[in-house]
């Protein structure tokens, strides 16, 4: 008679089963940032019509805040994507954090102003 061991007493954890997401998770994630990126640009366009309504110097830096935070980084991943490129992933990734840090930085000036 032969007992089975259980994997937590002996502590074999699995951790991982896969490295990438299936191609229906992966298209779901892709269609949620896009509906994101279009949201911010859409805030971006109802901030700058504030600012042009009011000549409201705070809003036009809220309106490109919007605009560099979720509108360009998206923009250059799908350009990064369509395009026949390998490698240079870190590097797209450290211009779009740059984007989104200025971005954030000029909505914040925008709502201290």
């Amino acid at each position: 008679m032969m007992f089975e061991v259980n994997p937590l007493i002996t502590g074999e954890f699995i951790l991982q089963t896969s490295s990438q997401p299936s191609g229906t998770i992966q298209t779901g994630l892709l269609a949620y940032e896009l509906a994101g990126a279009v949201l911010g640009v859409v805030i971006a366009y109802i901030a700058y019509r504030g600012y042009r309504r009011n000549q409201s110097r705070p809003m036009l830096f809220v309106s490109l805040g919007f605009a560099l935070a979720l509108g360009l980084p998206i923009g250059l991943t799908l350009v990064y994507v369509a395009l026949p490129i390998t490698g240079y992933s870190v590097a797209v990734q450290g211009i779009n954090q740059t984007f989104e840090v200025a971005g954030l930085l000029c909505i914040i000036y925008g709502l201290r102003a």
